[in-house]
């Protein structure tokens, strides 16, 4: 007669005594968390987040021409692509003057994308684009321009991905620039809201 074979336990565990049984030692028992009594009279203090004075309700007053557009990686590589002229094609899309402005965080990324998005880096490095200096740690284009955003609501985000336009959307009074039949449209302009125009 053979052995007969044992079926493996998975994920079984040793079981631990509680830090609190009364099995343990008395000085090497944990104590139980003294609960604070709340005072009645007491103010609650609770923190409401704080909207800027550029809205509107949802009318960013702050946004006008000059535009100043934040670009996005993907941006600039589905306009080569459409074989389209970043500035002139903004202007067409806004009937006013764009200044492109590019965050440190996205020239990295493009000079991560190495030799095959050279053309992409020439037009990056364009005299006619501002360069914005980024303070933060890592090279996360998309935080960095969430980031941004939130902070300065004078910009309109140039963008393909859907992830970021999704987070974009999120932030009120923040317009959206995307590429769509080889051709620039933009998403939520101040117009678009109904409010007064002053």
């Amino acid at each position: 007669m053979g052995k007969q074979k044992k079926a493996r336990k998975y994920a079984v565990m040793k079981r631990m005594i509680s830090l609190r049984d009364h099995r343990i030692n008395e000085k090497d028992r944990a104590k139980a968390p003294a609960k604070k009594k709340e005072d009645p009279s007491a103010i609650k203090e609770r923190e409401v987040p704080q909207h800027p004075s550029c809205l509107f309700f949802q009318y960013n007053t702050q946004l006008g021409p000059p535009y100043h557009i934040l670009v996005d990686t993907n941006f600039i590589n589905f306009s080569i692509k459409a074989k389209l002229d970043l500035v002139q094609s903004m202007m067409d899309c806004l009937y006013a003057k764009c200044i492109p402005c590019i965050t440190d965080c996205v020239m990295a990324e493009i000079e991560k994308l190495g030799q095959r998005y050279r053309v992409a880096l020439r037009i990056a490095k364009d005299p006619r684009f501002e360069r914005l200096p980024c303070m933060h740690k890592g090279t996360y284009a998309d935080d960095c321009l969430v980031q941004r955003v939130t902070q300065h609501k004078c910009y309109i985000v140039a963008t393909v991905d859907k992830e970021l336009k999704r987070r974009i959307r999120k932030i009120p009074g923040v317009p959206i620039m995307y590429i769509s039949r080889h051709r620039y449209n933009i998403e939520r302009m101040p117009d678009d809201y109904g409010a007064p125009r002053f």
